[in-house]
């Protein structure tokens, strides 16, 4: 596999912390993204009934994750330039954790074998833009969790986190363009 970790940035952080509004306007200013894997197989899974959902069978959605993610790393292998991850192989270790689930051997054989730059934007709880919905059922205190768990799993993966600032859209995104060498 040839290695593309420098050109893959991911952004990460517990759910209503602005992530992937960041991706969407990333998206508009041409950048390759990777769409949030977890709010894609609940939309799926609602729809065909299916039982791969966070609050049914934690596991069997874990293993839908882990798929998407890697799925996404390999379109992005065809992409030119910068691609822009909402989330990464990494959060789906995190989620487990968060779980209290065992983390399977083949899960961490590949978060530790598909990297991202050692770079990665970690977003924090941000109380005055969470907001529950009907694939986003978490609570704030499980977000907070959910950021300390992928925070963690990062860490431990040997990437350095990027802390992103509680500021408008703008602001974000002029720290991640110029933090990955962009602007």
């Amino acid at each position: 596999m040839r290695d593309d970790s420098d050109r893959f940035f991911v952004l990460t952080g517990g759910p209503g912390s602005g992530k992937t509004t960041l991706i969407e306007a990333l998206a508009k200013r041409g950048f390759a993204t990777a769409a949030e894997a977890g709010r894609g197989i609940i939309r799926d899974q609602q729809a065909i009934g299916g039982a791969a959902l966070p609050w049914a069978d934690r596991s069997l959605f874990a293993e839908l994750m882990l798929s998407w993610e890697l799925r996404s790393y390999q379109v992005a292998l065809g992409e030119a330039g910068p691609v822009f991850f909402d989330r990464g192989v990494p959060d789906t270790m995190g989620y487990l954790r968060l779980c209290g689930l065992p983390v399977p051997d083949h899960i961490a054989n590949a978060a530790r074998r598909f990297r991202y730059n050692r770079r990665v934007f970690i977003a924090p709880p941000w109380p005055d833009i969470f907001e529950q919905d009907t694939e986003r059922k978490q609570t704030l205190d499980e977000a907070e969790r959910t950021f300390r768990a992928v925070s963690k799993v990062y860490a431990e993966l040997g990437y350095e986190l990027l802390e992103l600032p509680r500021a408008p859209v703008e602001t974000r995104l002029r720290m991640i363009l110029s933090e990955a060498g962009i602007a």
